[in-house]
């Protein structure tokens, strides 16, 4: 396929935007995201030989016939990364748990989260791409994270020449491996900084620096461009479709069998990568979206409607997913629709807070997607029963067993892959909780869980005790947009 042009959410006069461009550049026009101007769409005979190749050879041809324009070494040494995950050839394992329910570990990289599988690779290409223009230009890389999202990008980007990096979390409402992972990262082109605010705030704020005209205006005044590793990047969604795809394929080629797919979702980004890969014609039966008490998405699939005029943010014991505004909804519906009703729609949310599709609309969306969310409660009691049969989950992916439970009902036979996006280390207060153990500092509860399970805590986690903080500081959002400037 020759080179793919991507094209704005909300239209726009730009043109020839490359994947190289809206990677070093992720904001469109009108204040949309790039996203591709075209789909391929693969018959059962590409799919029979999409089944034989490995993740490498799979990524290098996807990308290819998509058009996603990557220089073979570069795609091969950002793929190389996955060799530091626990398996060299399958970074994203399958485990079987019933008969009809698989498990992706998505977890198996340097930072225990799903969130390795596209920034590990996506921040060799980035680097890569700075390299190719040989003009020394430098980029300020913003990212907002809710606790998985940070520790993996600062991982990829640690000591990169010519980029710097501002990580924004929200003080108290991640854990404290996921806040360690952040504060102990000791590298000069890294900054860390807690908000006095939730991830809606800090990816706000990521969204409206992207479109500030003063602040771009100041960095190209340093020669520094702005450029974000959140997944309004479209660079982490390229590489997201991948694993999806690969899932898929396992169970297909097995029986001819098309899993639906239940992936515990916040910002989207992970489930639009399901989402395109279904869309090209990949067996994929259903996408399912499990949802915690923050259940805007749930709401949103099964109503058409997306109103967040009456709700506030709820902290829960799955702190990924609280999240209220889903950045890539917006890519969603520009697949589905067109650019001028997603841009109808997405300035409704930010002038109105809420938008509403029509019965038609949502019958498109309802093609693709089904949706479920659960309380805390529900969270815990999975989270022990699970345990008691041999497997240790975190308390996102205990969200996806209530889409399986809703599937079971409606299908009884059909495959599913539930996507383990994170870890259990990441969260064992939470297990602790839940598997009787009282009220334990993540250190505690870590070692009772590792010694009465008899599992192994891995190295990257273990060792975030014995670190220094070195980025501790905590300050107002409004605080945000001089303290950047301060740091630069």
């Amino acid at each position: 396929m020759q080179t793919q042009y991507f094209i704005g959410t909300r239209g726009g006069e730009e043109s020839g935007i490359t994947f190289k461009d809206a990677v070093l550049s992720p904001s469109a026009s009108f204040g949309g995201l790039y996203t591709l101007q075209n789909f391929p769409h693969f018959d059962e005979d590409d799919i029979k030989d999409f089944t034989k190749l490995d993740y490498e050879e799979l990524t290098r041809i996807l990308f290819n016939k998509i058009g996603l324009k990557v220089e073979r070494d570069l795609l091969h040494e950002s793929l190389s990364l996955y060799q530091n995950f626990d398996d060299k050839k399958s970074p994203t394992p399958l485990v079987s748990v019933t008969p009809h329910l698989h498990l992706q570990k998505l977890y198996c990289g340097p930072t225990r989260a799903f969130k390795d599988m596209a920034l590990q690779p996506f921040g060799a290409l980035f680097s890569g791409f700075l390299q190719e223009d040989h003009h020394h230009k430098n980029y300020l890389i913003l990212v907002a994270t809710s606790g998985d999202t940070g520790p993996a990008t600062l991982k990829s980007f640690a000591n990169k020449p010519n980029i710097k990096v501002v990580c924004i979390y929200p003080h108290g409402g991640v854990s404290d491996v996921q806040r360690l992972q952040m504060t102990t990262t000791n590298a000069d082109n890294i900054e860390v900084l807690g908000i006095d605010g939730d991830f809606d705030d800090a990816q706000n704020f990521l969204k409206e620096m992207l479109k500030d005209s003063k602040f771009n205006a100041i960095l190209h005044s340093k020669n520094t461009s702005l450029s974000a590793a959140n997944s309004v990047n479209f660079g982490r969604i390229a590489f997201q479709i991948i694993y999806h795809v690969y899932a898929s394929l396992q169970i297909y080629k097995i029986n001819h069998e098309k899993p639906h797919i239940i992936i515990p979702s916040g910002n989207f980004g992970n489930a639009l990568g399901a989402f395109y890969a279904k869309k090209m014609g990949f067996p994929i039966e259903k996408i399912w979206i499990a949802s915690n008490a923050n259940n805007i998405l749930t709401e949103f699939i099964n109503t058409g409607i997306y109103d967040i005029t009456q709700k506030t943010l709820k902290k829960t014991y799955s702190p990924a997913m609280d999240i209220l505004k889903s950045s890539n909804i917006e890519r969603l519906l520009f697949a589905l629709f067109d650019a001028q009703r997603t841009r109808e729609l997405m300035e409704s949310l930010e002038s109105s807070h809420q938008y509403k599709l029509n019965k038609e609309e949502l019958i498109w969306v309802q093609n693709y997607f089904g949706a479920t969310s659960c309380d805390d409660d529900y969270c815990l009691n999975i989270i022990k029963a699970y345990a008691k049969k041999g497997f240790i989950i975190d308390p996102h992916t205990a969200c996806g067993f209530k889409s399986f439970e809703s599937i079971q009902a409606q299908y009884p036979n059909a495959k599913c892959i539930l996507c383990a996006t994170a870890e259990w280390t990441k969260f064992a207060p939470t297990l602790a909780k839940a598997l009787g153990f009282g009220d334990l500092s993540d250190k505690e509860a870590l070692e009772k869980i590792a010694q009465t399970y008899k599992i192994q805590i891995p190295t990257q986690i273990s060792s975030l005790f014995d670190r220094p903080e070195i980025h501790n500081r905590i300050i107002k959002k409004e605080e945000l947009y001089n303290s950047i400037l301060e740091w630069l």
